[in-house]
């Protein structure tokens, strides 16, 4: 049951946004999950039911990229009933939010180190540019009883870099420009520096011309450090290749062994880990790791520990985890 008010929704189209994104999260529960909008202003009360899983459609328009609804999503859909196919429509690159670029190479790998693995993939079947989107990718993902504890604090040193330089609807060049340009800055770190190019055409390529590039770098401890940039209006791809290189450079230089993005996707997990010590080092935190610190203690009762070191310019996060079993599985 969803009860809207249509006059709230002309109005905000913030909350429009909200609830077209809860509309989403709704589909991987059961019955059980409400939420309401209140007519008299813009408060939102969301009751969640039973995550059961299963395979799930849905278009996420063009107001937010995929990566705005997925990115909570893979949060979500590891305690399901059964494990969960979703089938994404829509932009898949933009400046707001994460690229599925980088959820598949930075976020899926730091799920495996929480024990959710097997049968996890995102695959991106159509590239989708804004403003018109016309993307589209499916996420799998398994349902686990139960995470493993994690502790992760070697940085390492940075081994290589990696990126995908991707473009859709434009000459074929674009995409070997935004690497020639990326190169002529990440070589000056590191030599070990390659980066993919991905060129659509036809069906594949979407409803708009665009092109982005997505960078990885990848320490000797298993370390990833994300940084993306898609083209804007009067950008050429030389402009993208040096913003996304010198944002690459400067979030490894925060430091830690997560990047500023994925801090808060890592402590939710670690609270949600076995009853166990849980470590964790982070760079620069976030002003969203700040409220979501404050949510986590609000929602599970959890306090973190905050260790400041100053001769790395890192913080070590520790907390123990709840425990939290999805009971929804069956045990194997």
């Amino acid at each position: 049951m969803v009860q809207l008010s249509r006059s709230v929704i002309l109005v905000w189209n913030g909350l429009e946004l909200c609830i077209d994104w809860l509309s989403a999260v709704r589909q991987v529960y059961i019955e059980l999950t409400k939420f309401f909008v209140w007519i008299i202003g813009t408060s939102v009360v969301y009751k969640p039911g039973i995550i059961i899983g299963g395979r799930i459609e849905h278009d996420c328009g063009t107001a937010r990229s995929i990566g705005y609804f997925l990115e909570p999503l893979v949060a979500l859909t590891p305690f399901s009933k059964t494990p969960t196919v979703l089938v994404l429509q829509g932009i898949t690159t933009d400046n707001i939010d994460l690229s599925v670029d980088t959820i598949r190479t930075v976020i899926l790998p730091q799920l495996k180190r929480f024990g959710i693995s097997e049968n996890l993939e995102l695959k991106i079947t159509k590239r989708g540019a804004p403003p018109l989107g016309g993307g589209e990718v499916i996420f799998s993902c398994p349902n686990v009883r139960q995470l493993k504890p994690v502790q992760f604090t070697d940085e390492g040193r940075i081994k290589r870099i990696r990126g995908i330089a991707y473009c859709t609807r434009v000459s074929p060049q674009t995409a070997n420009r935004i690497v020639e340009s990326a190169r002529s800055v990440l070589n000056r770190y590191i030599p070990d520096v390659y980066i993919y190019t991905d060129v659509y055409k036809g069906a594949e390529s979407g409803k708009s011309p665009g092109f982005a590039l997505s960078l990885v770098a990848e320490s000797t401890s298993d370390v990833l450090i994300s940084a993306e940039k898609a083209a804007e209006k009067g950008q050429t791809p030389e402009d993208v290749g040096l913003i996304a290189s010198k944002m690459l450079l400067n979030e490894i230089r925060k430091g830690g062994c997560v990047d500023s993005p994925s801090q808060w996707l890592n402590l939710l997990l670690m609270v949600l880990a076995p009853e166990d010590v849980g470590k964790i080092r982070i760079g620069k935190m976030t002003a969203f790791t700040v409220q979501f610190l404050r949510d986590l203690k609000q929602c599970f009762g959890v306090s973190f520990k905050i260790k400041p070191e100053a001769s790395s310019q890192t913080i070590l996060m520790a907390c123990v985890g709840i425990g939290y079993v999805n009971h929804n599985k069956k045990a194997s």
